[in-house]
């Protein structure tokens, strides 16, 4: 069984678990299925705000895809989520690479 298939076998026994869920999208990313990649990433965001680490990479998916207001909308909840959360690290990689695309 490959990972993909390992991670949507978690899924099928907790299928609100952000972990496995953030880890199946960055393997959908990784074969080029950006939709399902996607809807994961927004799933997990709607039900979680707080779980910081995939704001990044829906952020980045939505500029590959040339969607750039989704991309700046994304970018900007989630440094209000990591300010929030006072995780500062993450609020600066996503400054940064919210002003790359910005400015």
């Amino acid at each position: 069984m490959d990972r993909m298939e390992k991670l949507k076998e978690f899924l099928r026994t907790e299928p609100h678990d952000n972990f496995v869920q953030h880890a199946l999208a960055l393997e959908y990313i990784k074969v080029g299925d950006d939709n399902n990649a996607k809807d994961l990433f927004e799933q997990i965001l709607i039900r979680d705000p707080g779980y910081i680490g995939s704001y990044y990479h829906l952020s980045k998916l939505f500029e590959r895809l040339n969607d750039i207001p989704s991309a700046i909308s994304w970018y900007e909840k989630g440094m209000a989520a990591a300010k929030k959360t006072g995780d500062n690290h993450a609020y600066n990689e996503l400054r940064a690479a919210y002003e790359e695309l910005v400015y």
